[in-house]
């Protein structure tokens, strides 16, 4: 901004005092200090603003003025609060200096000047940054130069000192300006990917504003597939085609974040639109990674129909020898194979969720500690109907043996990091589940990998929860069995075995359910179950007593142990 606007401000009440030539100077910021020599903190272009108590006597201005104006301010404007009208002799060493000098009245406070600068300032830089974003958004979207994401985010932090992050819905570091450091502290990126999911789902307007336990604050903007922006920066309004029904549910698991350390709740709309011209600008570099893994899903695509197809062992293998050069770069050798299928539910349906699930599974499956394009280099996944499945080379090891429950990818540790931001973005009406199967060595056996992970699924599917998956260990178990046992049995055998001791329970508050599951679980050792509980043996043995009494059953036979075991399982 310019003095002269300055000047032509009426709530700022600035007097001219000398320097009328000089008033197209442009103002770059502000500062307050009443140093002698405040010229170490001055970089050029500031407005110094100052209570004139570095001023002893007449001598001390002559000085003063000349190290502002080798420090290159634009002006000096001096309060009248302390001395009353603004000393002589500062006024004509300003005006041998050529420095203009204002007097600020006493009404008015330093921090309303400060302010207005600063809010003045930073919207000019937003306008020269947002011509910039618009030229980098244009390079983008014609061919791959201007250098993807992590350019933008750089502008921001130099023109705007703002700290930001892209990220992916489960909270995982895409990208970050130089200005925000390595990444966000443990956990964090999860907390906002959350907030900004259930946010979403809620339809609460962005950009969403977030402050966590240490106080910080940042503001979430959604990056949305297909080059658009939450908003369009001229009128505000929803981009047309950005979601798939009234509350997007298909699309929101699979937007990317911005996420910036500061609280846009009072920002000007200038600083508004461009932020939304960068998640834009994003979306750009989200579609262009997502293209680079459309050769990966077709080629998976052809193998599982192969399997599915019940195709010789053979003919698969000589699809996967052709598709390796794509599937397996880095690979020297044949890798063991594991197949993981992911399935999304909606409650009341009216969403594909096979679209969704495939999204999930690719992000699921990308390594954590990797960042850039190389992300998705060994991923292959596609959908069929309402399920997606991944194929998923491992490195083949001397000595592991195929089914190896030690081998390759676990299913609960796939989903550590990632299910609460994904449990908020399902927000209660709709699940994720996932089936993981054991490493197989070769073609023959990926048909039969393929159903022990659809098997798998269903296991996870019959457990409670938004965000659930098991795997293939869990297949010689009895957990297997439970899932295909009918609602209306399951209901009739854990009624007739624990109803009688809920309602006593009810009744007299005797915890005699807590203590059933604590005895099984200590494989009926009375001591041992009588510690957990913080019990005395005898009372152990009353509650157990009790629990016989009421069901009529016997627990030191194997069978009623099993049968309440598999009770308290299935309700």
């Amino acid at each position: 901004m310019r003095l002269r606007a300055l000047l032509e401000t009426d709530t700022l009440g600035l007097r001219l005092l000398g320097g009328e030539d000089e008033l197209d100077r442009t103002v770059h910021g502000v500062m307050t200090t009443d140093l002698k020599d405040p010229s170490r903190y001055l970089s050029g272009g500031e407005l110094v603003l100052t209570g004139l108590a570095w001023r002893r006597d007449p001598a001390d201005s002559e000085p003063f003025v000349r190290r502002m104006v080798r420090a290159g301010i634009a002006a000096l404007a001096a309060g009248e609060a302390e001395l009353g009208d603004i000393p002589d002799d500062l006024i004509a060493a300003c005006a041998r200096h050529r420095l203009p000098l204002f007097a600020v009245h006493e009404s008015v406070a330093f921090a309303t000047v400060t302010e207005h600068v600063v809010r003045k300032v930073s919207g000019e830089r937003a306008g020269d940054l947002a011509a910039v974003v618009d030229r980098h958004r244009r390079m983008m979207t014609s061919g791959p130069a201007g250098g993807g994401p992590d350019v933008v985010l750089d502008l921001l932090g130099t023109d705007l000192d703002l700290r930001a992050w892209v990220l992916s819905p489960t909270g995982r570091l895409i990208a970050g300006s130089k200005a925000a450091g390595p990444g966000l502290p443990a956990g964090v990126g999860a907390r906002l990917a959350a907030e900004q999911l259930a946010a979403a789902r809620s339809g609460r307007p962005g950009p969403h504003r977030v402050t966590l336990d240490d106080r910080t604050t940042y503001s979430l903007f959604p990056v949305r597939g297909g080059g658009h922006s939450a908003r369009t920066p001229r009128d505000g309004r929803d981009a047309p085609g950005v979601q798939d029904g009234p509350d997007g549910r298909g699309t929101v698991l699979s937007d990317w974040l911005l996420a910036v350390e500061a609280d846009a709740g009072d920002w000007a709309e200038e600083r508004l639109d461009l932020l939304y011209g960068v998640t834009q600008l994003i979306a750009v570099e989200r579609d262009r990674r997502d293209a680079a893994r459309t050769v990966r899903r077709r080629l998976a695509h052809e193998v599982l129909e192969l399997v599915q197809a019940g195709a010789a062992p053979a003919e698969v293998a000589a699809r996967l020898r052709v598709a390796a050069p794509v599937l397996l770069p880095g690979f020297g050798a044949a890798p063991h194979w594991q197949v993981v299928v992911a399935r999304v539910d909606w409650d009341g349906g009216g969403v594909e969720g096979g679209p969704a699930a495939q999204a999930l599974l690719e992000e699921i499956l990308v390594d954590p500690a990797s960042t850039g394009p190389e992300q998705s280099d060994r991923l292959a996944v596609t959908h069929t109907g309402e399920e997606a499945i991944a194929l998923v080379p491992l490195p083949a090891v001397a000595g592991e043996h195929e089914g190896s429950a030690e081998s390759g990818l676990l299913a609960e540790t796939l989903l550590e990091s990632v299910r609460d931001p994904l449990t908020a973005g399902l927000d209660g009406d709709g699940r994720l589940t996932l089936g993981v199967s054991a490493a197989v060595h070769s073609a023959e056996g990926l048909r039969g990998a393929l159903e022990e992970a659809r098997h798998a699924r269903r296991v996870a599917a019959a457990r409670p929860g938004r965000v659930c998956a098991a795997g293939h260990h869990e297949l010689a178990s009895h957990v297997l069995l439970l899932p295909f046992v009918p609602d209306d049995v399951r209901r009739a055998f854990t009624a007739r075995l624990l109803d009688p001791l809920r309602e006593y329970d009810r009744r007299h508050r005797a915890e005699l359910i807590p203590t059933l599951e604590a005895f099984l679980d200590c494989d009926g050792s009375w001591t041992r179950c009588a510690s957990r509980l913080h019990l005395h043996v005898n009372t152990l043995r009353y509650r157990v007593g009790r629990i016989e009494q009421l069901t009529g059953r016997d627990l030191s036979r194997l069978e009623d142990k099993l049968d309440f075991f598999l009770a308290l399982r299935m309700s």
